[in-house]
């Protein structure tokens, strides 16, 4: 029997954990290893209530004043505190990809060197 993810949760006492066994229920297929969780799933089940509520809003943060009876000061404080919990990662704005692909193409700089900048 599948638990839900808050059951899971107050099961851990938002201590940290590793999953270290994975089913795919449709096959069967067991994997373990160890797996770090996605970052989201690291947050306490009350800010992914928060969160997923944000998304359905489509960030509207007078739906979430409507949601949670709350002012907006507190919802932006709620934003930033669960903001400051998640890790993010750097994108590259988007035109930086092209410009590399232009130069790679007109032979401004090699392979190598369009590796190297798109890992930046």
């Amino acid at each position: 029997m599948a638990l839900d993810w808050s059951s899971l949760t107050n099961l851990t006492g938002n201590r940290e954990f590793i999953i270290n066994r994975v089913m795919l229920p449709d096959t069967r297929v067991l994997i373990e290893g160890e797996f770090d969780l996605p970052p989201l799933a690291k947050l306490s089940y009350e800010d992914q209530i928060f969160v997923a509520e944000f998304i359905r809003a489509h960030g509207s943060i007078k739906h979430m004043e409507e949601s949670f009876g709350v002012s907006y000061p507190t919802i932006k404080n709620r934003l930033n505190a669960i903001a400051g919990k998640l890790e993010f990662v750097k994108l590259q704005p988007a035109g930086s990809v092209k410009e590399v692909l232009d130069k790679l193409e007109n032979g401004e700089i090699n392979a190598d060197e369009a590796a190297k900048r798109m890992k930046r």
